[in-house]
């Protein structure tokens, strides 16, 4: 399951392979009430990307429950709009008031991604205002939390911090924000 990071959507993890079932959520507007998650899998992995490893723990504090057997934060907090363990609130909030194609298509670049397809923008403004009205979600615990060194979204220096009490679970990698060209199969990003 992947819970996606703010307005790319699922482009970014299109060409990774493998056997695995793919289940893609994003759009932060609203934490999505429990799911009903397809029964039957040996193992369930989570793929938290930015805005999402937030939501994911905004996700499982309300669900009460841990359906994941491996869970990997990628170039997120769960503190997304905070200036210690995120992207300063200001700069989300100007992010969001300032919103235009041109300003989408800059993010998408300094994030190392392509700019998305016909974006809604109302709906990715509402989204950055909601993520900064919902705060920081609960301590959740992650097996793997990768942060790249030349991620130009959130500050490095600011997940380091953040993730300061899993420090064991950091895993430094050379890439920007939105790292996953460099893999080419699921299982590689979960190890």
């Amino acid at each position: 399951m992947i819970f996606g990071g703010w307005s790319l959507g699922p482009a970014p993890f299109a060409h990774l392979s493998g056997a695995q079932d793919v289940l893609f959520l994003d759009d932060w507007r609203e934490v999505p009430p429990d799911l009903a998650l397809p029964q039957g899998y040996r193992e369930r992995v989570l793929l938290a990307f930015s805005f999402g490893v937030a939501a994911a723990g905004h996700w499982l504090a309300q669900a009460g429950r841990d359906p994941f057997t491996r869970k990997v934060a990628v170039n997120g907090t769960l503190a997304p709009a905070c200036p210690r363990h995120g992207i300063a609130p200001e700069q989300v909030r100007a992010t969001a008031d300032q919103l235009s194609p041109q300003s989408l298509a800059r993010f998408a670049a300094r994030a190392g991604a392509a700019p998305p397809e016909a974006p809604d923008l109302d709906a990715l403004r509402s989204e950055l205002h909601a993520t900064l009205d919902r705060g920081a979600a609960p301590e959740t615990r992650f097996d793997r939390i990768l942060i790249s060194r030349r991620d130009r979204i959130f500050p490095p220096s600011a997940m380091y911090r953040a993730w300061q009490s899993q420090a064991a679970a950091i895993r430094d990698i050379d890439a920007p924000h939105c790292p996953f060209a460099r893999w080419s199969n699921w299982a590689e990003i979960a190890e």
